[in-house]
């Protein structure tokens, strides 16, 4: 009897919920998404957590030289760690290779004077902003880069982006700045992903670790692409995922592929530039995964 009452009770939360344009439940069937990006492309690749501009050149020439195409590339530690020099140089890199380069504001709690941070309990909150005063140091950094020709942010904080967004369409910022959601904000279910949607993500990463029919289902509530590690370091798991790289995209288009991330000790660390090498290795290997196992992907020519 319990068990019938419970089932009830379910229903009805899946009545209410699907009123909201939200889906039901986890997406067991799997769909083929038909959605894509502007040119018609089903997935784009990324390579996250490229720290330094020698790096990025490092990623440039490898992928050159295995013919094959990075539609974006994320520095994780901090514009405010870089020289102009340096984000000119990652600016001129990108452009050179119709790439988009995606940088991240800095100070964040875990590099400031928070203890919180630091300790098992309150690792949650790295990297959000603490007080008002980093709110408008982080939005300084954003400016900054945007002088020098940064146009794609990732963000680590909801009230951020939410901030961001309605300067931009208040045109204090460029309008055409795109704004990408961390996994490290940790969203996992559709109801999270249909608010930042609204609040104006243009991306938005989950949570690494998500079952296949739990990322059906957020592919079901929104329509901004999606960012998706199918490799990860030691921080965040260790665990590698190259061989649902077929369904991530036959399921999530438009959807980022991020790989690399394996061969680092983590995210924000300073890069070897050799280490570049190697990030590109996995991107070569994910892409040939898609040609033997699902030739019908097309991957997006833009930025």
């Amino acid at each position: 009897m319990r068990i019938e009452q419970n089932n009830v009770w379910f229903e009805e939360a899946r009545e209410m919920v699907t009123s909201l344009g939200l889906p039901a439940g986890d997406d067991l069937t799997l769909p083929t998404s038909t959605q894509c990006f502007s040119d018609g492309g089903h997935f784009k690749i990324e390579i996250p957590t490229v720290n330094s501009p020698a790096c990025a050149d490092v990623i440039f020439n490898e992928a050159i030289k295995h013919n094959i195409k990075i539609n974006r590339l994320v520095e994780t530690r901090g514009i405010f760690f870089h020289t102009d020099a340096d984000i000119r140089e990652y600016v001129a890199l990108a452009d050179a290779n119709n790439t988009e380069l995606v940088m991240s504001p800095g100070p964040r709690a875990i590099y400031d004077t928070s203890a919180t941070a630091l300790t098992d309990e309150g690792s949650r909150i790295g990297y959000r902003l603490r007080g008002q005063e980093q709110f408008i140091r982080a939005i300084e950094d954003i400016r900054r880069a945007i002088s020098l020709g940064v146009y794609s942010f990732v963000v680590y904080d909801e009230g951020l982006l939410w901030v961001l967004n309605e300067l931009r369409q208040k045109g204090s910022i460029p309008q055409t700045i795109r704004l990408k959601v961390s996994a490290h904000c940790g969203h996992g279910n559709p109801a999270s992903f249909k608010m930042l949607e609204k609040m104006g993500a243009n991306s938005i990463n989950p949570v690494r670790d998500l079952e296949k029919p739990m990322l059906a289902a957020l592919r079901n509530a929104v329509t901004v692409p999606l960012d998706c590690h199918i490799d990860n370091p030691k921080t965040s798991g260790g665990f590698n995922r190259i061989y649902d790289v077929m369904d991530f995209v036959r399921i999530l288009a438009p959807v980022h592929i991020k790989t690399g991330n394996s061969v680092l000790k983590g995210h924000g660390s300073v890069n070897d530039p050799k280490v570049g090498v190697d990030m590109v290795k996995m991107a070569v290997l994910a892409l040939e995964m898609l040609a033997r196992n699902y030739p019908e992907a097309i991957q997006s020519k833009g930025a």
